[in-house]
């Protein structure tokens, strides 16, 4: 699973790019062609404003930043292109450019604020530009279109209601057509992907679309200067996201570097560990988990076998599936013991502590609650395992049979074992999810 917090650089090329994403950049072209030709025709209204709220696109689109899960936004220029389709006045001055102008100004301040990227071999995301942009088109022409009455004779409570009607569309708009790619690029339902980009985009598009109704607003009283009192609140909105998405970058980083060190000691078989995350967040996607679960689940895999370090003598080839059922579990206890004390991945503890426990438990008898041990308190129920724990035992015990192997026999004949197995060590429906990511061939990408 790659996060473009960890590798902002790369970026998918024409050839990556599946059919969603080249529809999505096409309109946005045709509509960017069509209003730069309208605009070209009739010329500019109020250049002075258009010149001031493209540069604050072009500021906004400069400082973008990349999210976890390779999203890419960039709040200050969305606030600021909302701001200019949804502005009436400028002081004492009516507001009286075209939805069409809104469209080509932000356009022309997302090209000038991508160039210097691009002159350092960052390219930006088209198909996330491409988003932003046909939002911010949809609120310029339903706003501009429909508000045709001054502030002073409607009011501001039908013109504010308005607004955060089409901030809220636009919204919407964003998030399903990136769920809808989303979906495709990682092989996800797509209510899967619609509750992730909800959940990752909800605070920071709020956070866009009232300070561009505020710049609007205010550019109504105070003028142009409303822009640097009320861009502030979202630079700091932006700050606070980027130090998130940091974090959560260096806790992979160092997940990573800890999970290599099996494979250094000797204890593993090199890339045994990256094998088995990739796996295993395949397989959760088929299995319909949701972005934090497979993150969890990712951490989980890398680190599931780092209780091998206590072995005096380590398992031939680091296969744990061939040790025996109490060394195991002694593997996964020590394992979940190291991760405990980092204090912060609570779940992945349990997800490795039960990663070597057979899917089927023992059903407990009627009297089980009633039982006590000699020392008076009553016998523990056993309960199944996490499904990250089921996924991590059936991804690492393929892996330790097929390894890098790209013999497709070979691995039809360990999917087989495992099929058969099925009635008591591992979950059915975990080696199934398994056999659809090994019949596509590759494992998708993040």
């Amino acid at each position: 699973m790659v996060n473009a917090a960890e590798r902002p650089d790369r970026r998918p090329g024409w050839q990556t790019m599946d059919s969603g994403q080249l529809l999505l950049i096409a309109t946005a072209g045709l509509v960017v062609i069509a209003v730069v030709t309208q605009v070209a025709a009739v010329g500019l209204v109020h250049p002075d404003t258009a010149v001031i709220f493209g540069s604050l696109v072009a500021l906004g689109e400069l400082a973008r930043m990349v999210m976890p899960g390779d999203r890419e936004v960039a709040p200050i220029g969305t606030a600021g292109a909302l701001g200019y389709a949804l502005l009436l006045r400028v002081g004492e001055r009516p507001a009286l450019h075209s939805p069409s102008q809104v469209v080509a100004v932000t356009a022309a301040g997302m090209l000038i604020g991508s160039l210097p990227h691009i002159a350092v071999g960052r390219s930006p995301r088209l198909d996330a530009m491409a988003r932003r942009l046909l939002s911010v088109t949809i609120v310029a022409f339903a706003f501009r279109l429909i508000a045709h009455s001054p502030t002073e004779k409607s009011g501001w409570t039908p013109v504010l209601s308005l607004m955060a009607v089409l901030v809220i569309a636009s919204c919407l708009f964003d998030v399903m057509i990136a769920a809808v790619i989303r979906a495709e690029m990682v092989r996800v339902r797509f209510g899967i992907a619609m509750a992730d980009e909800i959940q990752a985009k909800w605070a920071l598009c709020l956070a866009s679309g009232t300070t561009g109704m505020l710049i609007a607003v205010a550019t109504s009283v105070m003028g142009l200067t409303a822009l640097l009192v009320f861009t502030a609140p979202i630079l700091m909105t932006q700050f606070a996201f980027r130090r998130y998405a940091g974090i959560r970058a260096t806790y992979l980083q160092t997940v990573r570097a800890l999970s290599r060190v099996t494979e250094v000691g000797g204890y593993v078989e090199a890339g045994h560990s990256r094998r088995v995350s990739r796996l295993s967040v395949a397989m959760g996607r088929e299995l319909g988990m949701a972005e934090p679960e497979l993150l969890d689940l990712e951490y989980a895999a890398l680190m599931h076998d780092i209780g091998q370090l206590s072995l005096g003598d380590p398992i031939p080839g680091g296969a744990t599936v061939l040790a025996s059922p109490s060394e195991q579990r002694r593997i996964a206890e020590l394992g979940a013991g190291v991760i405990e004390q980092t204090g912060v991945l609570s779940r992945v503890v349990e997800i490795v502590r039960r990663q070597s426990d057979s899917y089927r438990v023992p059903k407990p008898s009627r009297d089980a609650a009633a039982r006590e041990t000699p020392g008076g308190q009553p016998d523990p129920v056993i309960t199944a395992p996490p499904l990250g724990s089921r996924i991590i035992k059936v991804a690492n015990a393929y892996d330790d049979l097929v390894g890098d192997s790209a013999d497709r026999d070979r691995a039809a004949a360990v999917l087989e074992r495992l099929r058969l197995d099925s009635a008591s060590e591992y979950d059915p429906a975990v080696v199934e999810s398994l056999g659809r990511v090994i019949d596509r061939g590759s494992l998708v990408r993040r």
